[in-house]
């Protein structure tokens, strides 16, 4: 048995999604010192924003990291491994030991704000191909002049460019797919993210990594990083670089893993996983009647 716990990225976010868990005072408390952090009231924007608010990525990066942190300590499970999409990097980065909490949150704040104001340049955006065959997606998302910057696996590939290449693409989409348009404010892991990874390097430089103290997986190559220094330069990095989420499964599966916990906001990445990890138990943790389950779940699959 060997068990995964994964933190979601940015687009998981959906109105009101932390009041249940806002109603315990435990919970509320470690939410106030991780929006401390970040300088951010998180707690409003977890039970009381709307999803305008919540998209702006100055918001929804420190929201998402908070609440996969926050929702692991009242879970208060050892994981065999550990992953996160996108952001959600930095919350995995963060429940491994690599950095405390606070630096952590301090970091994505810095992370939202600098992708946000990169974002601002020119309109650009993404978009999620479901279906087709993965040459044809990709030699499409080539043609339009677009990256794909969230490689999912087999039946989903995230582009990201312009809103005009974005355009191109949907007038031009390949055979036996859907174009989903996700709720995001820029062109994440793209070119168009360069300015955000000097603000990010900055800030890193001031920060003292340890080493994982849980097997944690990166996105950019699906490999498991044992130093924290390059866990913290591959995080920097990765803003302006596709995710391998894909490759990060292939790292799951070739691991044995026999049952994957998503953390709050859950779903996408349980979704995903469904499609491509196949005889993988998943569960999804999105409200707190649920915290039973899950740690029954967490024991019943984690190897130690």
């Amino acid at each position: 048995m060997v068990l995964a716990i994964v933190a979601p990225g940015q687009g998981a976010q959906t109105p009101g999604f932390l009041a249940p868990w806002l109603e315990s005072e435990e919970f509320a408390s470690s939410l106030a010192e991780l929006g401390d952090a970040s300088g951010l009231d998180l707690a409003h924007f977890g039970r009381d924003a709307d999803a305008d608010t919540i998209r702006d990525t100055a918001v929804a990066q420190p929201l998402l990291v908070a609440a996969s942190i926050a929702v692991a300590q009242q879970l208060g499970a050892a994981a065999d491994v550990l992953a996160g999409h996108s952001v959600g990097e930095l919350a995995a980065t963060a429940l491994a030991g690599v950095l405390p909490a606070a630096d952590a949150m301090r970091l994505v704040a810095i992370r939202g704000r600098a992708m946000a104001d990169a974002s601002a340049v020119r309109p650009t955006s993404m978009t999620a191909v479901v279906g087709g065959q993965v040459d044809d997606v990709l030699a499409a998302i080539e043609a339009a002049g677009l990256t794909p910057a969230n490689n999912n696996g087999p039946g989903q590939i995230v582009a990201a460019g312009t809103t005009e290449q974005l355009a191109e693409l949907a007038e031009n989409a390949p055979r036996r797919t859907r174009l989903v348009p996700l709720s995001v404010a820029g062109a994440f892991h793209t070119v168009h993210m360069e300015p955000a990874v000097e603000a990010l390097r900055e800030a890193a430089a001031t920060m003292s990594p340890a080493d994982p103290g849980t097997r944690l997986l990166s996105n950019r190559d699906g490999v498991a990083v044992a130093s924290g220094v390059e866990v913290l330069d591959r995080l920097v990095r990765q803003v302006a670089n596709p995710v391998r989420w894909d490759l990060c499964m292939d790292t799951l599966r070739s691991l044995g893993v026999t049952g994957l916990l998503e953390l709050t906001p859950a779903g996408t990445l349980t979704g995903i996983a469904k499609r491509n990890l196949k005889g993988v138990e998943l569960f999804n943790l999105n409200t707190p009647d649920q915290l039973d389950d899950a740690r029954l779940f967490a024991d019943t699959h984690f190897q130690g």
